[in-house]
């Protein structure tokens, strides 16, 4: 069953109840299910009949996630994985061949760059770049092989925008796979099917967890497309666990009022940043500043719970404030109930040429904030002290 509101899908999907009516899903902690006799196992291997026949294929438990996200995105079909980034290369190598090409934002998260650079060209698959702020020239970019159009929006850790519906008229006028990452965003602040995007990923362990507990991923979208991300994943095994899928789903459960209360906060501290005298710039997709304000507006509910800063005084002003924080976090997670601070230069984009980092707005002095669920005004007094 579907309904019409976000908050409904999230609560009241789930999997079919046993046979001991349980009002919460159950946990189904088994690697392999089994069949009534020799023609069922026949017929299931066959996939002449939809059920479970071992967890690397299909549970319960990543069913019901799946289920779950499918709706909440719009989305017809989808797949889970133990980790964000298997999303990401799973989604890739299932859909790729050697010689195909790929066109994607220069502003994507430090393990993607790394796929495209260098994992990817070991089969003869290469990679164009177009700037956050250059969607004009991605038609210039376009290849005969060119075969997917990928970019996240917010961007990470620049909490950049790209414009969604753009991308979409694109792809679809060059007949090209547009992939989206929606992380940031989560479904409750964004949905890129309704933009054009084929296929859509998130790192689950980010704000769809949003305690800092469990590792996940999961790609949705065009059932053809999923059908080959499954085949492929269903013989590779990057499977999401059963518990994982039971704590992500639950967590759905709650992801509009934590995301709501994270939006608040993060406004209000972007806000303090900006007026802080030792901040330089600050960046938050819904600060009037942002250089694609109107386009956050147009197609993000609220702006999310990253706030990216600069720190007057450079690499070492910015080590002496992570040292400084008490309450806030040093971490690389990012979506969590407490706030974390990131350096990404030395951390989650250190593998990056320093070029690289440049290009995409990662200075030695760029803090990222995941701002959490504390009261503002403690999340607030911590940054000011250690700013000053």
């Amino acid at each position: 069953m579907s309904f019409e509101n976000f908050e409904t899908n999230a609560i009241r999907t789930q999997v079919e109840r046993s046979q001991y009516k349980e009002h919460s899903a159950p946990l189904y902690l088994t690697s392999s299910f089994v069949f009534d006799d020799a023609e069922d196992m026949r017929a299931s291997f066959a996939e002449e009949k939809e059920r479970n026949i071992y967890s690397r294929f299909t549970n319960p438990n990543t069913s019901e996630f799946v289920d779950k996200i499918c709706k909440l995105e719009g989305a017809e079909s989808g797949y889970a994985f133990a980790t964000g980034m298997s999303a990401v290369f799973s989604t890739f190598a299932a859909l790729l061949n050697a010689g195909d090409h790929i066109v994607s934002a220069r502003s994507v998260f430090g393990s993607t760059h790394t796929l495209f650079t260098k994992f990817l060209p070991k089969w003869n698959i290469e990679t164009s770049y177009f700037k956050v702020n250059e969607v004009d020239k991605i038609e210039s970019l376009i290849q005969p092989n060119t075969k997917i159009l990928y970019a996240e929006s917010p961007t990470n850790p620049a909490v950049d925008i790209l414009d969604l519906e753009r991308l979409g008229q694109i792809a679809k006028k060059h007949n090209l796979i547009l992939i989206i990452d929606n992380c940031f965003a989560t479904p409750y602040l964004q949905n890129p099917i309704k933009f054009g995007a084929d296929l859509v990923i998130h790192s689950a362990t980010k704000l769809i967890d949003g305690q800092g507990r469990v590792l996940g991923g999961v790609t949705v979208g065009r059932a053809d497309l999923i059908r080959e991300i499954y085949l492929f994943s269903r013989n590779t095994g990057p499977a999401l666990s059963p518990f994982n899928a039971w704590v992500l789903s639950k967590s759905l459960e709650t992801l509009h009022v934590r995301v709501d209360r994270h939006c608040e906060n993060a406004l209000k501290v972007a806000e303090f940043l900006e007026n802080h005298s030792q901040v330089e710039s600050v960046k938050y997709p819904f600060l009037k500043s942002h250089p694609q304000y109107d386009i956050a507006k147009k197609q993000m509910k609220l702006g999310g719970n990253i706030v990216a800063f600069q720190i007057k005084g450079g690499l070492e002003a910015g080590r002496q404030f992570l040292n400084k924080l008490e309450i806030i976090s040093l971490s690389a997670n990012l979506g969590d109930t407490r706030t974390i601070a990131t350096h990404p230069a030395s951390t989650t984009h250190s593998k990056l040429a320093l070029e690289d980092r440049l290009e995409v707005g990662i200075t030695d002095s760029l803090v990222r904030i995941s701002v959490g669920l504390e009261h503002t005004e403690d999340i607030i007094k911590d940054l000011d002290k250690a700013l000053n």
